[in-house]
């Protein structure tokens, strides 16, 4: 027996993990991914003199997940499971930059984030190994760590000929904010503030998987209207950051009435979110073991209200902009990824789901309300900028009408106040949820005495940035702004 078998959310003893040599656990993982298994977690905890290696695979047909575990020595090594499954490219780059494991034959091995606590110390910025071509007709055009924008740090490599892009290679790693260290110093219950700004744009998405993880190792159920309360904030946070990409999307094309509107939208839709917690953004509307704020009838009806005008409008900016010949030839066959190449690399989220990947955390993985009313993801077979742009409004669309639905039945019982969290030790569990951008996940294991001893973060973005280098190749370096923003991928929640 190699493999553990848990679902979302729930709490796992260690000692029920199976623990097998390297070999054995990457021959298992190779086998489980080839019959339909994909990894959402590889990761190490330093254990005195070794390495404790945790692989988790989600199986999304049947709603489970597996984790395995295999003990190694710091600096040791073993045959890299990139060769087999691409998915864990960026996985077993993580786990080599911070202990050292060298993952031989990983065809792409360098740093990810350069945190402090790398075990490389010598592996710094200024000697990134980029990848170079040869010929008399290529030039690298490079961009940023800073940018014209008020945006956050990250550099693009592009190698091109003429005016086409053969490759980009994107360096992160700028802002060593030290999140997943942070997390486990004093007591994890009280960490909201820090996973509210894991990724700005993501509050109530990174605080809601949060809240999952502490309450699953506090063994809390919270009641409906807290469920009912934080999807709500959820799909709300979605359709907003959609509604913003899509007037960013616009901007790009210079199609100015839909960057207009829809960005005039946008702003009506998060301040409701302030209406709810005293925030824009829902910062201080989410805690363990349940909300900081209730919606009451008169906020409902205020937030239906803001939905009705919200989603006409959207509708009718849409169909638009959607209908524009000058759009269309701006957006159809830009930045496309395949199917087979989104699958291979493991992207997640709505870019996946526009490249025909019906993978979504709340229907796969169902968590709070969506336990009770279920969702059904949206999905887009080109996987161009056309089709991870008209996947926004369909989900735009779908968050409304799954709030109305919310506020037409909300559970009467009032929220609950929990204080009274006491952390189980000698365990682990893994919180998943679907953030606007995809899929987040929360991974805590505690040690024999109730402390968290390693809080593991993955934001979508871990799994998407380098889709968008794929997506950039073979187009004009004058498309790579709108293929960036076609992802709208996270800095600071990549620098973790």
């Amino acid at each position: 027996m190699v493999w553990a078998t848990t679902k979302n959310c729930k709490c796992l003893k260690i000692k029920d993990i199976p623990v097998v040599d390297i070999h054995g656990l990457r021959a298992e993982i190779i086998s489980a991914c080839r019959a339909g298994k994909r990894p959402v977690g590889f990761f190490g905890v330093k254990e005195r003199e070794h390495i404790k290696l945790f692989a988790v695979l989600a199986d999304d047909k049947n709603s489970s997940l597996s984790i395995g575990s295999s003990v190694v020595a710091v600096d040791s090594q073993y045959s890299s499971i990139t060769s087999d499954i691409p998915g864990f490219h960026m996985f077993e780059r993580e786990i080599f930059e911070e202990f050292g494991i060298v993952p031989q034959g990983h065809p792409w091995l360098k740093g990810v984030r350069y945190p402090h606590y790398r075990n490389d110390k010598l592996s710094v910025m200024e000697n990134y190994p980029f990848f170079n071509m040869a010929g008399d007709e290529i030039h690298e055009v490079a961009v940023g760590p800073v940018h014209a924008g008020v945006i956050e740090p990250g550099h693009f490599r592009f190698m091109c000929n003429s005016e086409f892009v053969n490759h980009l290679e994107i360096q992160l790693g700028y802002q060593h904010r030290g999140i997943e260290p942070l997390l486990i110093e004093g007591d994890i219950k009280n960490k909201i503030l820090l996973a509210e700004s894991i990724a700005g744009d993501t509050v109530i998405g990174h605080a809601s998987t949060y809240c999952m993880a502490v309450e699953a190792l506090a063994g809390i159920q919270i009641s409906k209207r807290s469920e009912a309360v934080r999807g709500i904030a959820a799909e709300l946070e979605r359709a907003a950051i959609h509604i913003g990409d899509l007037s960013g999307i616009a901007n790009d094309i210079a199609y100015l009435q839909g960057n207009n509107i829809f960005a005039a939208l946008r702003t009506k839709v998060i301040n409701t979110s302030l209406l709810i917690c005293g925030s824009r953004l829902g910062r201080g509307l989410l805690k363990p073991g349940g909300v900081n704020f209730n919606i009451d009838l008169q906020t409902a009806d205020l937030i239906n209200s803001m939905i009705e005008d919200v989603q006409k409008k959207v509708k009718v900016t849409a169909s638009s902009m959607f209908r524009n010949s000058g759009v269309i030839a701006r957006l159809e066959n830009t930045g496309i990824i395949t199917h087979e190449d989104a699958e291979s690399i493991g992207l997640v989220g709505m870019s996946a789901r526009a490249s025909a990947i019906k993978k979504d955390i709340r229907a796969d993985h169902p968590y709070g309300l969506y336990k009770y009313l279920p969702i059904c993801p949206k999905v887009m077979t080109t996987g161009d900028v056309y089709a991870r742009a008209y996947i926004r409004y369909l989900e735009i669309m779908q968050s409304f009408d799954y709030v109305k639905e919310i506020l037409s039945a909300m559970p009467e019982i009032d929220c609950d106040q929990k204080s009274d969290i006491s952390i189980v030790p000698g365990s682990i569990v893994v919180a998943m949820t679907e953030g606007w951008r995809g899929e987040i996940v929360h991974t805590a294991i505690t040690d024999d005495k109730g402390k968290v001893v390693r809080y593991k973060v993955k934001d979508p973005s871990f799994n998407n940035w380098y889709g968008l280098a794929l997506a950039t190749r073979s187009n004009g370096v004058s498309d790579f702004p709108l293929c960036n923003k076609s992802f709208n991928l996270s800095y600071c929640g990549f620098d973790l």
